[in-house]
């Protein structure tokens, strides 16, 4: 006990004084529709000792949410600053439109060296934190329904073992949860013997969750860095599979820690989780209990697929309704219905999930001298690669003229290692560098997504 006591009141001493130095960003600027609070450290026992940044996006056309969708960075000073732009990403916010939710970021001020349990274990603080700054944002932003709301919870590494730990503790207000590459622990680890264990109360098993990882966290890469990735997670998904749990296993055939193409697997599988789980009815009085939050509809049941779980082994079977699975479904990997196996069994094989939509159109195109803006949303399912501008007609340029992702499918905004856009920020504009003085011209913008479909 002394011995702990003494390793507290270090970290404790420690991140106040780190708080006081602000060594974190602060911007992309949080300015309508987007809106941030930032928490001090904390020197009371048992409340968070890293200082802490939320930033949502609030779709503006929504007058009231009917969720938040949380993108949990992971542990590290580099992933704890990359959430700082999470709320920002045109792909999540995509989704968070299409069903009227807020898309919320946090970003821990965790400095490199230190304790990563003590923000991504949700009892030691930031579980509390979270649920505050739901509060002063709601009057922030004018949205009295934020405390109240589902969640459907996304994290990276130690960010999955804060979402799976919130799942743990309130199961009751979470539509669904994606585990990319971290999980809680269920039992005791003697590799990992600091790291506190959950309970799994009955009402988690009747989430949705996918527990997804890269096949060289410990699947075809079995020492290094993250060899006990996999191990986790099987430990993971045979505790809530064994006990009726809706949960999924996705390897990621390409990657090792870093996030790489998962969002073309992860947004489409949050779409159905949220199709089929909000409801349309709201609990708007703040006093309402934290613990009653909004209601969800049950996980419906009736349209699954299942599969034994495939980790890469070459013997891959594809997914089948569940009426027709014959094998034991307590090792069988759930899916929500048909649309999400099928997507699932693309991603598994090499990651390139398809697409055949065409992305929105850009709109508000702007022409003030030769500098052109406009506005664009991202494909749900592809997110958006660039734009072709136009003059007269005719080819003028591709923004960016290069995209990029060194994780990934080249994209718009680029990606940091968790899977949120760089910075700064890239902006929808283009000058005409061409343009000759005093003459008219007609300009044109068109979208292109992720798998290069165009949009009208």
């Amino acid at each position: 006990m002394i011995r702990i006591f003494v390793f507290l009141t270090t970290i404790v001493i420690s991140h106040s004084l780190f708080a006081q130095q602000r060594p974190y960003d602060v911007f992309p600027e949080a300015e309508a529709p987007y809106y941030r609070v930032r928490y001090e450290a904390s020197t009371t026992p048992g409340e968070l000792v890293y200082g802490v940044n939320y930033t949502v996006w609030i779709p503006p056309e929504v007058n009231s949410v009917r969720g938040i969708i949380v993108h949990q960075h992971g542990c590290g000073e580099g992933s704890c600053k990359s959430g700082l732009t999470g709320a920002f990403d045109l792909h999540w916010q995509a989704l968070a439109r299409k069903h009227r939710c807020a898309l919320l970021a946090p970003s821990y001020e965790q400095p490199e060296k230190a304790d990563c349990q003590m923000w991504c274990d949700p009892r030691n603080g930031s579980d509390a934190t979270f649920q505050k700054c739901l509060v002063d944002l709601a009057a922030k932003s004018g949205h009295p329904e934020l405390p109240n709301v589902p969640w459907a919870l996304w994290g990276h590494s130690g960010g999955g073992h804060w979402a799976g730990g919130m799942l743990l503790l309130h199961p009751e207000r979470i539509a669904a949860v994606w585990l990319r590459s971290g999980v809680p622990l269920l039992k005791p680890n003697p590799e990992r013997p600091t790291i506190n264990t959950h309970t799994l109360p009955d009402a988690a098993l009747k989430v949705p969750v996918m527990c997804n990882l890269g096949t060289k966290e410990g699947v075809t890469v079995k020492d290094g860095r993250f060899a006990g990735v996999w191990p986790s997670n099987e430990a993971f998904f045979n505790e809530v599979r064994g006990k009726g749990g809706l949960i999924s296993v996705a390897v990621d055939p390409l990657t090792a820690h870093e996030c790489g193409n998962q969002r073309y697997l992860a947004i489409p599988w949050f779409d159905a989780c949220l199709n089929a789980r909000l409801s349309d009815s709201l609990v708007l009085d703040s006093l309402v209990s934290d613990s009653r939050g909004a209601p969800l509809k049950p996980t419906p049941i009736e349209n699954a697929w299942l599969t034994p779980l495939y980790v890469g082994a070459p013997d891959f079977i594809a997914p089948v309704a569940a009426e027709k699975f014959t094998a034991a479904k307590e090792n069988s990997v759930w899916f929500l219905n048909e649309s999400v196996a099928k997507a699932w069994a693309e991603y598994v094989h090499d990651t390139a999930v398809s697409d055949t939509t065409i992305p929105p159109a850009p709109t508000k195109l702007n022409v003030v001298g030769t500098k052109l803006t406009w506005i664009a949303e991202a494909d749900l399912e592809s997110g958006l690669s660039h734009f072709i501008v136009e003059r007269d007609g005719q080819f003028l340029a591709r923004v960016p003229e290069v995209s990029k992702n060194p994780y990934g499918r080249p994209i718009f905004q680029n990606l940091q290692y968790s899977d949120t856009p760089a910075q700064p920020l890239v902006s929808m504009e283009y000058t005409d560098t061409k343009a000759e003085p005093g003459k008219q011209y007609q300009y044109r913008v068109t979208s292109v997504n992720t798998v290069g479909l165009q949009s009208k």
